[in-house]
Formats: C-alpha cells, sequence, structure tokens
C-alpha cells in the first residue's frame, strides 16, 4: 500500500477529524472545484508556501486584507512592537483613538466610527442601529451581496416583490428573516417597486457597492443613484458594506468612486473590514456623529465586545493604513490590477475562451462568460465545470486564485510584473485545455 507524500492530504485527513469538513471557513474547503485544500505553511509578499512547500502566486491575500503583500517591515515592526506591550487590556487604547482618526480622515461620510472583531459583527451591528435609529423593522438586501452570517442577512429572495426572503440556512427561523426583503441587484425597477410597496416599514437598504461574492459585480451608477434617492425619500438610512471594498478599491474606499459620478452622494452608514485591519480581526461601522451617538453607552442601541479595537490588531491597521496613505500607492496598484486583467483577457482570446472581467483598484474578477454579469442570476450562467477546470490549471502551475466561482480576486503592491507575466501564462495555457 503506498502512502501519499502529499502533506497537505494528510492535514486535511487529520483535520477533518476534529473541524466540520476540515476548514475553520467553509470556502477553504475546496468543495465547490475538488481536491485538497493547500495547508499554509508562511507567506511573503506576493507568494505563499503550502505544507509540501510548494511557492503559489496569491490572488486571495487573505480575502482582501493583505493589500501591502504578506510580511511587510512596517507591519511586522509595528505589531511585533504591540505584542510586547499586551494583547489586550479589556480598557481603551491611544491606538483605538488613532485608528479611527485615520478611518475618518478618507471616508467623509462618516463622523464617528465604533471598532469591532469581525465585518459579520459590524453588519448586524449597522443593522441594529438602523433600526434603533429609524424605529422600523424591515431591511432591503439584494441577491447575491453577502453581509456576514448574522441571521437576519442569511436569505435568499422570495417568490415575489410583496413576499420577504426565505432563509438559506438551516437554524434560521422563517420568522427571523420575514422583514428582510431581497432584491434583485442592478434592477431598478423592482427597487421602485418594493419601496412603493414597504418604503414607510423600511430601516436600511444595505448593499456591497461592488459585490465581491458573486465574484466581481459593481452597482451601476443610475442603480446607486436610485438607492440614494429612494432611501432619503422614504426616510430609510443607506448602508454601504465596504468590508471588501473599504480602502481596497480606492483610499476612500468605494463610496468615494461613486461620489465622482453623483455629485453630493455619500451613505449613511459605513461598514469596513479587512484592509483596516491588516490580516488582523478587526472590522468597523460608522457614520454621522447624530446617528453613532444613538449607540450604548450614549444611547439606547447595545453594542459591546471584549476585544473590540484590539491592541495588537489597531496595530496592524494603523501600520497598513499608513503606507496605502502615500502619494501614489493606489495609482500603482491600480495599474497592476489592470495589467493582470488585461493580460488576462488577451490570453482568453487567444485561445478562443468567452471571458470578461473587471477591476477598481487593487479588486478584480472575471468569468467564464461573453459579457459581464449585472446580478446574481446572470452570474450562475457561467458554467461551473470549466471554472472548476481553469482553477486547477492555475493551481498546477503556481498561481492560487479563489476556489469558488463567487469570489472577487485580490491583487496587493507586492506583486509584481514577473509575477503578473508568469500568472498570464499560466492563464493561457489552462485556457488551451478548456478547448480541448
Amino acid at each position: 500500500m503506498t502512502h501519499s507524500t502529499d502533506l497537505n492530504e494528510t492535514l486535511f485527513e487529520r483535520a477533518k477529524r476534529v473541524i466540520p469538513g476540515g476548514v475553520n471557513s467553509p470556502v477553504r474547503a475546496f468543495r465547490a472545484v475538488g481536491g485538497t485544500p493547500r495547508f499554509v505553511q508562511r507567506a511573503q509578499g506576493a507568494y505563499f508556501w503550502d505544507a509540501n512547500n510548494q511557492r503559489y502566486i496569491d490572488y486571495i491575500g487573505s480575502w482582501g486584507p493583505m493589500i501591502l503583500g504578506h510580511g511587510h517591515p512596517a507591519v511586522v515592526e509595528a505589531v511585533q512592537k504591540a505584542v510586547t506591550e499586551g494583547f489586550s487590556f479589556g480598557a481603551p487604547t491611544e491606538r483605538e483613538i488613532e485608528l479611527a482618526e485615520e478611518i475618518l480622515k478618507e471616508v467623509p461620510s462618516m463622523e464617528m466610527v465604533r471598532l469591532v472583531s469581525s465585518g459579520t459583527e459590524a453588519g448586524m451591528s449597522a443593522i441594529r442601529l438602523a433600526r434603533g435609529a429609524t424605529g422600523r423593522s424591515k431591511i432591503i438586501k439584494f441577491e447575491g451581496c453577502y453581509h456576514g452570517h448574522a441571521d437576519a442577512l442569511l436569505v435568499k429572495a422570495g417568490s415575489g416583490l410583496a413576499t420577504f426572503g426565505n432563509p438559506t440556512s438551516a437554524g434560521v427561523p422563517a420568522e427571523v428573516v420575514q422583514h428582510t426583503l431581497v432584491l434583485e441587484y442592478n434592477n431598478v425597477q423592482q427597487l421602485e417597486e418594493a419601496f412603493a410597496l414597504h418604503g414607510k416599514d423600511v430601516a436600511c437598504l444595505m448593499i456591497e457597492p461592488i459585490a465581491g461574492n458573486m465574484n466581481f459585480v459593481r452597482a451601476s451608477v443610475p442603480f446607486m443613484q436610485r438607492c440614494r434617492e429612494l432611501c432619503s425619500q422614504h426616510g430609510a438610512l443607506l448602508v454601504f458594506d465596504e468590508v471588501m471594498t473599504g480602502f481596497r478599491v480606492a483610499l476612500g474606499s468605494a463610496q468615494s468612486v461613486y461620489a465622482k459620478a453623483i455629485p453630493g452622494f455619500k451613505p449613511d452608514i459605513t461598514v469596513l473590514g479587512k484592509v483596516i485591519g491588516g490580516g488582523m480581526p478587526l472590522a468597523a461601522f460608522g457614520g454621522p456623529r447624530a446617528l453613532m451617538e444613538q449607540m450604548a453607552p450614549l444611547g439606547p442601541v447595545y453594542q459591546a465586545g471584549t476585544l473590540s479595537g484590539n491592541p495588537v490588531a489597531t496595530a496592524c491597521g494603523l501600520a497598513t493604513l499608513r503606507e496605502i496613505r502615500k502619494p501614489g500607492f493606489f495609482d500603482a496598484l491600480a495599474g497592476k490590477t489592470r495589467s493582470l486583467v488585461d493580460g488576462l483577457q488577451a490570453a482568453a482570446a487567444a485561445e478562443g475562451v468567452p471571458f470578461a472581467a473587471d477591476c477598481e483598484g487593487g479588486m478584480f474578477g472575471f468569468f467564464l462568460l461573453p459579457q459581464l454579469p449585472q446580478n446574481y442570476g446572470q452570474v450562475m450562467k457561467t458554467e461551473g465545470a470549466k471554472f472548476n477546470t481553469l482553477f486547477h490549471g492555475l493551481l498546477e502551475r503556481g498561481v492560487y486564485i479563489a476556489p469558488a466561482l463567487y469570489e472577487a480576486g485580490f491583487v496587493s503592491a507586492a506583486h509584481s510584473a514577473d509575477d503578473i507575466a508568469q500568472t498570464v501564462a499560466a492563464a493561457r495555457e489552462a485556457f488551451k485545455s478548456l478547448q480541448k
């Protein structure tokens, strides 16, 4: 009997005995694409190495936070210093103030911000704040947008506009999602009908301005403008989930991209995560002072967290934000991302593979479709089997993208022109096999 020399397989078998599915977050499991997950041993710059010491060019970057690449010297130094001062105090620190100040400096729609430990926590707290501030119960979200795994948000569309969503997870009672209305992304007509029917009861509309969990799908400018107008008209709050896009697509986050196209545009509440923690568990939500003063201990909306504003996480996030604020950082990052996307498009075209791609700042996505989808239903037309072939074709050639058709990708400042050229060459070989 031959034993596998693949240490990833050995680790995966061990993991499955003690962790459900062998993973602590479902998308890591390779269930969608088949095969064995890569167990990461270390990472540096644009690369990580698996249990077999195989190197991969990394386009996940911890699902977005590693905008500087792995192990950036300034970030490592800040974290090491913070660790020597203490891991957690359960009492305020100056660094929490500094991080809040840095965030508010770049995102003018927010006058106050509350730090938490995860995007899920920030998203559910933002909804509680919206409900508390408006005295209303109903929320609007869009199919294909992911806002964390809070019960009220794990919902798929109901059968019609008059009906509310259905749970997408076991353990979520129907009555918990009875106030969640799920609409089609980029569908202005449906949006208008929903507000006509339910406007007076809607506490907030929550949206990913660029959705990163149905791959990369951006809200059109007319659609976003209508979201803002209808929320203002009906007294609902516009909640921007920028956990993924915040400080990733631009220094001012995605809202700054829309503000260029829509004069005076801003959301009421912003949810942030990922980049602001630099890879440590940290997230935040914020908005105008009058709204944020509804939060305990000042107001009636309760939210708390033992590890909120953790001193090591804030050190990591502060060092990261200070690096990305340097002049020219985002221009250079966007240039790298664009060169990757253009290269992939050219490689697909050369091999006759239907392919559409888009990017903003350091975030990108692609589809094995002739044109960019505008909503979840269109995204679902991608052939999963073809994507899986492409995924494994890239993996075998040392390029690691998301092991699921529905996830965006991320470029870091550490990716070089050579990394991108290698990626495009690997993709072209993989596209050849798609055509066979």
